[in-house]
């Protein structure tokens, strides 16, 4: 099995357990079709972009406020 290097920074891989904590949210939910599990990934990955740059928004972090 080749190995797969993957270089993420803290916040993407913050959104990429986001994401997938929602992908297998509807995959236990029986709402991901076979042969459709990529477009629930992407809706899944979306929704956690959401979700972080709502949470961005709304929150002020310390360097932010100058």
């Amino acid at each position: 099995m080749a190995k797969i290097s993957l270089s993420l920074q803290p916040s993407e891989g913050i959104a990429a357990r986001m994401a997938a904590t929602i992908y297998a949210a509807y995959i236990a939910a029986g709402r991901v079709p076979d042969g459709k599990e990529k477009d629930w990934m992407q809706r899944a990955i979306n929704e956690a972009i959401w979700i972080a740059r709502t949470t961005d928004d709304a929150i002020q972090s310390d360097h932010e406020m100058g």
